[in-house]
């Protein structure tokens, strides 16, 4: 026999004169029965498609919340839209060390590149009732996020791929600045002629350390070229590509402001393949300083971002959220460190 589970019948919200509405109440209005509205609460994939969208727009029309209950699974899920890194490995390590303190396991789901979870995911999300979720580079449309919040599981997003709504916690880095003090530190060395990799033109933070670029080439009074502005995938083929394209050409970069490490790494095949030494032909900046960076010949340049930090913030919001606490600052950006090694140097006319 099938019933609704015990206390779930009790929601929040106030919509067309109804004050703390009932399932019973959202089931005659949806034309469903009782069960069906649980069903549709709890993830369960057992309900046609048509009847749960008519189900959740009651829902969401009743501005319908689930009193918090504490979670079933005691899990965080953890979503990337990519996993094929070492940068995803130190966003997994900080949430794994709140999560591990916390005693949760962390589910892993990759989105294979895409920056929106398909909807059968957020089925299964609301089946397992996490005790939060976090998202890396990766959002929710409106209806996601409505069906996450009537069910009372808290979201966080880190380094956000878009811009966010109000009310939607956010945990970032500085990428406007990481972006500035990169171009400042090559403008610095004398550098006239940089060039910027950056990543996907969708993507938030790729604008921001472009944008941060600009501004360092306008406060020292140089020209942006718009073809020496590239908008890459974060990985090493893109940079490879982009780098072949940069130098293999007469009036070449000096430099170059890579929006990743691994854009780096592929900058700097590309470089070694054109004959071109680092850094006495040419100067490279890398961006996140994962541990790969101290490894390679020459060592380099780059902007440290704090990922680690950045998730296990993301996982203690998560964790207040999920305990009925208020966050204090639900918008947070850490700050960067501009970490000079071997990759950058005085243009060759200056050297």
């Amino acid at each position: 026999m099938t019933t609704t589970e015990p206390d779930e019948d009790a929601l929040t919200g106030r919509a067309h004169g109804v004050d703390r509405p009932t399932i019973a109440q959202i089931a005659t209005e949806a034309k469903v029965s009782v069960p069906t509205v649980s069903k549709v609460l709890n993830g369960r994939p057992d309900v046609a498609a048509a009847t749960r969208a008519r189900v959740e727009a009651v829902i969401e029309r009743y501005g319908y919340r689930r009193r918090r209950a504490p979670s079933s699974q005691g899990l965080i899920e953890l979503v990337f839209h990519e996993l094929d890194n070492a940068w995803a490995v130190q966003i997994m390590k900080g949430v794994e060390e709140v999560a591990g303190a916390a005693r949760l396991g962390v589910v892993l789901t990759e989105l294979g590149g895409s920056h929106r979870p398909r909807q059968e995911w957020l089925d299964d999300v609301l089946s397992r009732r996490p005790a939060g979720v976090i998202l890396v580079q990766t959002d929710l449309d409106l209806a996601q996020r409505g069906q996450l919040e009537a069910r009372a599981i808290p979201f966080v997003v880190v380094d956000t791929a878009g811009g966010q709504p109000p009310g939607v916690p956010v945990v970032g880095s500085a990428n406007w600045a990481g972006g500035l003090a990169a171009t400042r530190h090559l403008v610095g060395l004398g550098h006239t002629r940089i060039a910027v990799v950056s990543g996907p033109s969708d993507v938030l933070c790729s604008r921001a350390r472009i944008d941060g670029y600009r501004s360092a080439l306008e406060e020292a009074g140089y020209p942006v070229d718009p073809d020496l502005i590239r908008y890459g995938d974060f990985f090493v083929n893109g940079g490879y590509a982009h780098g072949m394209d940069l130098l293999d050409r007469p009036d070449r970069p000096t430099a170059i402001f890579a929006g990743s490490d691994f854009q780096a790494l592929g900058v700097m095949r590309a470089a070694a393949d054109l004959g071109l030494r680092i850094p006495q032909d040419l100067s490279i900046v890398g961006y996140d300083d994962v541990p790969v960076t101290e490894w390679i010949t020459p060592r380099l340049t780059t902007v440290r971002q704090p990922l680690q930090e950045m998730a296990a913030t993301a996982a203690r919001m998560v964790l207040d959220l999920a305990h009925g606490r208020t966050l204090a600052n639900p918008r947070i950006d850490l700050a960067i460190e501009l970490v000079v090694r071997e990759s950058t140097a005085p243009p060759p006319d200056l050297a």
